[in-house]
């Protein structure tokens, strides 16, 4: 088998393929044949020493959702929709070593993917659609309620909108010009970042927005969001650091044990959805395993709208 490893901290020229020994199943556990892996911001920020730099950790292995078919299934390995066989088309979330072409994984981070969800989509689903119910639920946003998202563009920002939608929300969402199309597709007023933001937006809302949910993380996001929340509380961010905790924002997506349980709650909604086609996960670009680390380098730029997949 092969797996993508982060040998050092630093950059992306930090990653290598490496071949390993194929594992077998252990009770409890499936082994996956990754057709399609998630890409998320947070696989190259595990290496880049913001976390911390245990040399312990190191060679890191790295990423938290695939999907594919299962080829073995262990003794009493059982996911939360029931038994498992060989066979299943299945989506992987959460787990800790996702870029692979072979995965070993507990049964309990394995759902049924529906058949009219493509494998890439698949792959993309639950980390930032997870994400997004839990930025949901904790801003309380329900029907009749006015929503800013910051980054409505972006992989969890896209799911925001989508899910806000069908609570009944009105949204008002930040991005690129070259992303405005988009947004409206999803069904929000899309407003270009930059100067004068806070008055394009009281344009839309004279009287301020119920709340706010950035997944944006810059400066400009925060003081428009102070500016023009009616409620304080219902700041939220997923982005943690100094300046929205002084400015009030509640922060989601931690990685400890308690987030990841409450976002594995999430799952079974979250397929149905996108298997009914009322959530898309929209796939900017996809790259073939050996070429995550050019994937990582280009998730740092500005870049077309949606997910980025490894292929094994």
């Amino acid at each position: 088998m092969r797996r993508v490893v982060a040998r050092a901290y630093g950059g992306p020229e930090v990653l290598a393929v490496v071949d390993a020994e194929p594992e077998g199943p252990a009770p409890g556990e499936v082994v996956i044949e990754v057709r399609a892996i998630g890409v998320n911001p947070i696989d190259y920020k595990l290496y880049s020493g913001a976390f911390g730099a245990d040399p312990d950790a190191l060679p890191m292995r790295l990423g938290s959702e695939a999907a594919g078919v299962v080829a073995e299934v262990g003794d009493t390995a059982t996911g939360p929709a029931g038994p498992i066989a060989v066979g299943d088309e299945v989506i992987a979330y959460p787990v800790s070593e996702s870029y692979a072409d072979r995965l070993v994984v507990s049964g309990d981070s394995v759902v049924p993917k529906p058949a009219s969800l493509p494998w890439n989509e698949a792959a993309g689903l639950l980390a930032v659609g997870a994400t997004a119910i839990d930025t949901l639920d904790t801003a309380t946003v329900g029907t009749g309620d006015l929503l800013l998202v910051h980054g409505a563009a972006g992989g969890v920002g896209s799911l925001v909108v989508q899910l806000g939608r069908a609570r009944g929300a009105t949204i008002i969402g930040t991005a690129r010009p070259e992303h405005h199309d988009y947004v409206r597709s999803l069904g929000a007023t899309p407003v270009s970042y930059g100067d004068g933001l806070s008055d394009r937006i009281r344009v839309l809302a004279p009287d301020g927005v119920d709340a706010v949910i950035d997944t944006a993380g810059s400066d400009e996001a925060v003081d428009v969001s102070v500016d023009l929340v009616r409620h304080p509380s219902r700041l939220v961010t997923t982005v943690p650091g100094p300046r929205p905790v002084e400015a009030g924002f509640r922060i989601v997506g931690t990685l400890g044990a308690e987030g990841m349980e409450l976002r594995k709650r999430f799952r079974a909604a979250l397929v149905d959805l996108a298997g009914n086609g009322d959530v898309r996960v929209r796939v900017a670009r996809t790259y073939a395993l050996s070429e995550a680390a050019r994937a990582h380098a280009d998730l740092r730029k500005p870049h077309a709208a949606g997910k980025f997949i490894l292929l094994p």
